[in-house]
């Protein structure tokens, strides 16, 4: 536990310096360009992947290295705990100025999280979690929602792809991190994220693990929980929630699968 710890706090202080660099290139104006279509990356995305291999990896040189921005050398498969990282999740929003957008970084040992710490530099928020030991948003507990109704639950997604559940009264919010999506729920501003589409490893370990410390659950969609750093790096479609909400969702959505 207490290696733990230490990892939460070399992350956290870490993950706070890759924010205040990204909000710097920002700030004097930045190239950006697309890795594909429609997946943008900028300057400062492969900056702040820069600082933290640089801060991480030496503090932590038996620990493997899974990163957004970082080519995957699957060394990490051999190592028993590693990095999973994300230095701008959320670069659609950080290149429109919007402030959506976060810095994940987790550590997965036999693939689960263990420490995580998501750092929000638009609102200087720092939520973080340790396995067995809760999750907490700039050092104050934190909880999911006790929502136990689809009708009336505040639900981060994307609104046109929920409209079963808006039938039913939910009201669909967009947010364009996924980890930050998360992380709203944890602290119970949101009581649910549906997710449509697949997402890689850096885009949820973090924030997976300060939801479940939160008191909440997040799986695929047959309520399989999720397991990291496995090759490839991807995840199903995830849900979370409370688990009174989460398992009110699972079945719904499960009746609408199989229409």
């Amino acid at each position: 536990m207490a290696d733990d710890r230490a990892d939460r706090d070399l992350i956290g202080a870490a993950a706070r310096d890759a924010g205040t660099l990204a909000l710097a290139f920002r700030a004097r104006g930045l190239k950006s360009w697309e890795k594909s279509k429609g997946d943008p990356v900028s300057e400062a995305d492969l900056a702040a992947d820069s600082l933290l291999k640089d801060r991480l990896k030496p503090a932590r040189p038996s620990y493997g290295w899974l990163s957004e921005e970082t080519a995957d050398d699957k060394s990490r498969l051999e190592a028993r705990r590693s990095f999973v990282v994300d230095p701008i999740d959320g670069t659609r929003a950080f290149l429109k100025n919007r402030p959506e957008f976060v810095v994940s970084i987790a550590v997965i040992e036999d693939g689960e999280p263990v420490a995580a710490a998501l750092y929000d530099p638009s609102t200087e928020r720092l939520w973080d979690a340790v396995r067995g030991e809760g999750a907490r948003m700039n050092g104050y507990a934190i909880a999911v929602s006790t929502q136990a109704t689809i009708k009336d639950s505040r639900i981060l997604g994307d609104p046109g792809r929920l409209t079963d559940l808006r039938a039913l009264g939910a009201q669909a919010h967009t947010v364009n991190s996924a980890a930050l999506r998360l992380a709203l729920c944890a602290q119970g501003s949101y009581d649910a994220v549906v997710a449509v589409r697949g997402k890689w490893d850096w885009d949820l370990a973090a924030g997976a693990l300060i939801l479940t410390e939160a008191g909440g659950r997040i799986t695929d969609r047959s309520g399989t929980p999720l397991r990291f750093n496995a090759d490839p790096p991807r995840q199903p479609a995830p849900l979370a929630a409370g688990p009174a909400l989460h398992a009110l969702l699972r079945e719904r959505l499960n009746q609408g699968d199989s229409r």
